[in-house]
């Protein structure tokens, strides 16, 4: 069982990428962008707990976050105001073959892969939940509502394959909608993505 939190705040004066983000789909889309006329103009803060649990071939992930920024549009002051955007996420998993689950993954499988023998690895299936909530007031001033969508929502379904205790594979299926982010305040098109990834570690 473990918990922590994080927490950071400081100041940010400038427009564009380098200063305000752009938030980004499974598949690394981009949903969520402010207007280019938008600056960040003071304190910015985030707070993110989180929290996991390991037992046996179970496991679990949560995590939080808050980021507040204060955000220009304009020279008045009636055009500066400090938006908080919210996300979180659940991920959880279960080792099919027996190992003890960790948030290290699986340090050695109990019968490692080798062509001629009886060893398949280790498998870990995984499952995950996420949302990420733009503040309501970002839009129609900050933000364009027929480019940028208001929430996201993406679940995924994944497997681990630890061949040896240096060598694995990974793959995931996720699925994201959205509100809002086309034109005639309509959602966009939902998200589907495969991805693999083959790891290797020294």
């Amino acid at each position: 069982l473990g918990f922590g939190v994080a927490v950071s705040t400081g100041d940010k004066q400038g427009a564009g990428n380098n200063f305000l983000p752009r938030y980004r789909t499974p598949g690394q889309n981009v949903f969520f962008n402010y207007r280019s006329t938008v600056e960040a103009v003071g304190k910015h803060q985030r707070i993110s707990p989180q929290l996991y649990f390991y037992r046996n071939a179970y496991g679990v992930l949560a995590e939080y976050i808050r980021s507040a920024q204060e955000l220009s549009s304009g020279s008045t002051s009636a055009r500066q105001r400090t938006l908080e955007n919210d996300a979180w996420q659940l991920t959880t998993s279960w080792l099919l073959t027996g190992e003890n689950a960790s948030f290290r993954g699986v340090d050695k499988p109990n019968q490692a892969f080798a062509l001629g023998n009886e060893g398949w690895g280790a498998f870990e299936l995984l499952a995950r939940y996420g949302e990420l909530d733009i503040d309501d007031a970002a839009f129609p001033l900050y933000a364009d509502s027929n480019i940028a969508a208001s929430r996201a929502r993406a679940w995924g379904l994944g497997l681990n394959w630890y061949l040896t205790s240096n060598l694995k594979l990974v793959f995931n299926h996720t699925h994201a909608r959205f509100d809002g982010g086309a034109r005639a305040s309509k959602d966009r098109p939902d998200e589907k993505g495969v991805f693999s990834r083959v790891q290797v570690a020294f």
